[in-house]
């Protein structure tokens, strides 16, 4: 699958980008029909210390996910975006199960 990362205002260094991609592509895993995923990278101009936003999209047929997360630093915002992208792919495929 292939992750894109977008970063807003600011330029993302390659150690990132690698984690991003490595964390994303084990959302497959869970759903094995995902056509695409963006990940933005954004930087809130604010004092507070949690101004690392992470907005991930991924799009699988007939519906798109969408998770944002606010943390301290981009790897955690990371993480947490795609633990809740995890439930949400998990409940995505159990409602398809139960239709079948």
């Amino acid at each position: 699958m292939k992750v894109n990362v977008h970063a807003v205002n600011f330029n993302v260094d390659k150690k990132l980008v690698d984690f991003i991609d490595v964390r994303v592509n084990k959302l497959e895993k869970y759903f094995d029909k995902i056509v695409s995923s963006d990940v933005f990278l954004k930087v809130e101009r604010t004092s507070d210390k949690e101004n690392k936003i992470v907005e991930a999209k991924i799009i699988v047929p007939g519906d798109e996910f969408i998770v944002k997360k606010q943390c301290k630093s981009f790897e955690e915002g990371v993480e947490l975006a795609s633990e809740a992208m995890e439930r949400l792919l998990l409940k995505r495929k159990e409602k398809i199960r139960a239709h079948v």
